[in-house]
């Protein structure tokens, strides 16, 4: 009984309205950054299909080009207008990009000559998104499809002949992953592994962030301010005032990670829903990509979730047991913000190399180095899984376990002894304890 009203306490402290209100913010933007990107996604995918022209030759040639442009899918507007000034023209058409068909089209195409075209398109920032559908490529690249096929008829050749200049041979894609292989491009199966395994190495830095942080503020906050000298002297045993705190902070990590994964995912799923259907599409006619992933051994099942659970919960554990001893080293508001760094480059390193390169393809000791750090082996979990290292991933939950059972016996003999309120870590300067003694 007292060790859940200790938990609940300490839940009290850390699940606070501010933490609540941080929780809703961060979905709330996430989402709707989500809708944003997915009406820009949308936009720029529309923009590839659609057409604003300004035709100056005004012939019979380009009349017929037109209705190849129409009959290719695309989204024609015509805009009827002579000024020469490019800013002036897109504001009176109303338009970011338009396509401009000169005085003499017609006569360089009749003559076998490459016919040229203006494009004018209007840059309003350096931003990326801001810029997607603002550019000409999906226009210049029908006409010029519309142009090919009337060179190709004036030499003779079919749309057939035309097709396969341009594609002379039909690639079939076999993707092969240790003994076994599927009829699909790898890119495809790449594309679908790295949205699923997008999501684990931010989960794991989020809560390795949010754990450190709040059980370090927790404790050197009630060092600073006495309140763990008179809770360490009530009727109730060190274990249990220990094990509330480091469970009140996983739980509270948790739920940061549960909320930061359902934003991000809403995120991620809105933003490339239009995006995905068109690569796969385009790269699985022949076999899906579920069953691809199936057929290459790439699918996990509920066994290696759980081993990914577990090292996981090993992650959790370890950042707690280092959080408390580094937060029983600080005795100073101030120290609160330098102490977690440790913790940050630690868990920042594997992060960012698992979301670049394979660890496993590393120089030999770059990977020790990078394995030596606990928090890798849960970076690296999933992908360890999927392509059959095994060995690699069971070394390393060993690992896991052998540095949470260190951690975990430095921190119960730290915080069954009195070094917890005199320990302190003060660059050369004397502690406000030894300060008092004399």
């Amino acid at each position: 009984m007292k060790f859940f009203n200790l938990l609940k306490k300490e839940l009290a402290e850390l699940l606070n309205a501010q933490t609540i209100i941080s929780l809703v913010v961060v979905m709330g933007l996430l989402m709707f950054m989500g809708s944003f990107m997915s009406d820009t996604v949308e936009e720029a995918v529309k923009q590839e299909y659609s057409v604003t022209l300004v035709d100056r030759d005004n012939t019979d040639f380009t009349a017929d080009m037109k209705e190849k442009l129409k009959a290719y899918g695309a989204k024609l507007v015509e805009v009827t207008d002579s000024s020469e000034d490019y800013a002036e023209l897109l504001n009176n058409a109303d338009k970011q990009a338009l396509v401009i068909l000169p005085k003499g089209f017609s006569e360089a195409v009749e003559n076998g000559e490459s016919p040229e075209i203006i494009s004018v398109a209007r840059m309003k920032s350096a931003s990326m998104m801001s810029n997607v559908t603002g550019g000409n490529s999906g226009a210049t690249t029908l006409i010029n499809k519309c142009i090919s096929d009337v060179f190709a008829e004036k030499a003779g050749l079919t749309p057939e002949d035309v097709a396969r200049i341009n594609s002379p041979v039909k690639v079939v894609s076999q993707t092969v992953v240790s003994d076994k292989s599927a009829e699909i491009a790898s890119e495809a199966v790449m594309s679908k592994i790295m949205m699923q395994n997008m999501m684990l190495p931010i989960i794991v830095f989020v809560l390795i962030m949010m754990t450190s942080q709040g059980l370090m503020s927790g404790i050197s906050n009630e060092k600073i301010d006495k309140t763990l000298e008179t809770l360490l002297s009530a009727p109730v045993s060190r274990t249990a005032i220990l094990g509330s705190k480091m469970l009140a902070a996983a739980l509270v990590a948790m739920l940061n990670a549960v909320c930061f994964m359902f934003g991000f995912s809403s995120m991620m799923s809105t933003a490339t829903e239009e995006a995905t259907a068109d690569i796969s599409s385009a790269l699985t006619e022949i076999m899906p990509t579920e069953q691809a992933l199936e057929q290459l051994g790439l699918s996990l099942g509920i066994g290696d979730y759980i081993l990914v659970g577990i090292q996981l919960f090993l992650t959790i554990m370890i950042c707690l047991c280092l959080s408390l001893v580094l937060g029983s080293l600080i005795n100073d508001a101030k120290q609160a913000q330098t102490m977690i760094m440790p913790l940050m480059f630690g868990a920042m390193i594997p992060y960012m190399i698992s979301m670049l390169a394979d660890i496993n393809s590393l120089p030999m000791a770059a990977r020790i180095f990078v394995y030596a750090i606990p928090f890798t082996h849960t970076f690296s979990a999933i992908p360890n899984l999927m392509f059959g290292n095994n060995t690699i991933f069971y070394i390393g939950l060993v690992y896991q376990t052998i540095v949470f059972v260190i951690c975990m016996y430095l921190a119960l003999r730290l915080f069954k002894s009195d070094k917890i309120l005199t320990t302190s870590l003060n660059f050369g300067q004397k502690s406000k304890y030894k300060k008092a003694k004399k």
